[in-house]
């Protein structure tokens, strides 16, 4: 339990003292930062984490995949309550933000005021700033979410939600959730999802939940994945699965699941999301959908390659590519909702397979980076086994 000693307005000691893991570079081991006193600014919140969640992009940095300036705290999908305020700090709708608040938040942080920002691109900000991509510096440690505690800064996106939503639910929100809602709000700006046939290539976190709003919005959808557990876990949402990797004779042949899928009605593919970032899934969301249809990009978030396309096959097909890279606040919002009005009836919780301590990240880690489970949890409020 932590306690909160204001000392100003802006300067607020918590005791014990908020702790950070510090990430430095691949194969050593984290280091745990404490942090004795927060300065908040106008705008600004101060979170105790409930419980954060392992992302892809963290395994990526972890394992030396992608560039990152170290050191860093870690980690951006998490969800916490509301200990210490800054004046001024509001929700994402505006009203007011208040102590107690149970919250998530979004990865970027924005300034509102930029050319981007006015064209709605806040997610793309000229200063932008990220949860768990910073680096650690005075003022800012408590950038991440996996630690006790984060800073939020102003310009953040913050929705607060139910008490009843389960923690492993709602963390994976302020990322994977809200990706997927961005990237079917690019989809159906093109075309009715209600009734269309949708292909997902990539059945991890954002491709299972990129489903499951798709199917809600009255898609019929096939996801395409290698592993057959996450197949079976697509069939439970209501999707039909396809095997990448079947035989030509399988029953789970994307090209006979399409087929089934098509019937005698005539359809086609009028949307592809491509959430695995491998160069056969970009091929395949491209090469299967249909006139007038459109591919959205999400999952190819470190270098792939180059990918051959034939212009003209685009040409004829009037069909579009676009690519999502995070979300903005809207999306965010509409992530909690589905969350708030579908986690009693969708298995959603069986997405986290496992949690740990805080004090056993590097191990929480290691799990992750194995595939076995579509998200890990780290709890900064578990005892760490002995």
């Amino acid at each position: 339990m932590h306690t909160v000693d204001r000392r100003s307005e802006h300067d607020v000691i918590v005791k014990p003292s908020p702790v950070a893991m510090v990430w430095n570079e691949p194969g050593r081991a984290q280091d745990a930062l404490a942090v004795p006193g927060v300065h908040l600014c106008d705008g600004e919140a101060l979170v105790e984490v409930e419980l954060a969640t392992i992302c892809g992009s963290d395994i990526h940095t972890v394992l030396g995949h992608r560039p990152a300036r170290s050191p860093l705290v870690l980690g951006h999908e998490q969800v916490g309550r509301v200990i210490a305020l800054g004046a001024g700090a509001v929700r994402s709708d505006g009203t007011p933000l208040e102590l107690g608040d149970r919250v998530v938040w979004s990865v970027t942080v924005s300034c509102g005021t930029c050319d981007r920002c006015r064209r709605g691109l806040t997610q793309k900000c000229r200063t932008l700033a990220k949860y768990g991509h910073e680096r650690v510096h005075r003022g800012w440690e408590l950038s991440g979410g996996f630690a006790t505690h984060v800073q939020l800064r102003a310009g953040t996106a913050i929705v607060r939600i139910s008490e009843d939503l389960p923690a492993v639910v709602a963390a994976p929100a302020s990322c994977a959730t809200a990706t997927a809602v961005a990237a079917l709000a690019e989809a159906s700006a093109r075309v009715d999802l209600d009734g269309a046939l949708v292909l997902i290539t990539g059945g991890g976190m954002i491709g299972l939940t990129a489903a499951a709003l798709a199917l809600e919005a009255g898609a019929t959808v096939i996801v395409s994945e290698p592993d057959a557990s996450r197949r079976e876990f697509a069939r439970r949402l209501g999707a039909l699965s396809a095997d990448p990797r079947a035989r030509a004779d399988g029953a789970e042949r994307l090209e006979s699941v399409l087929a089934a899928a098509i019937g005698t009605d005539m359809r086609e593919v009028l949307v592809s999301i491509e959430a695995s970032g491998v160069a056969a899934g970009v091929r395949t969301a491209v090469a299967k959908v249909g006139v007038g249809g459109v591919v959205v990009l999400v999952g190819s978030v470190t270098s792939g390659g180059e990918l051959c396309i034939d212009p003209e096959s685009l040409v004829r097909r009037l069909a579009s590519i676009t690519g999502v890279h995070n979300y903005d606040a809207r999306h965010l919002e509409r992530a909690v909702a589905f969350l708030e009005r579908s986690w009693r009836t969708l298995p959603l919780d069986e997405l986290v397979g496992s949690t740990h301590a805080l004090a056993k990240l590097d191990h929480a880690l290691e799990e992750a980076a194995s595939g076995r489970h579509i998200r890990v949890g780290v709890a900064p409020g578990r005892r760490a086994a002995p």
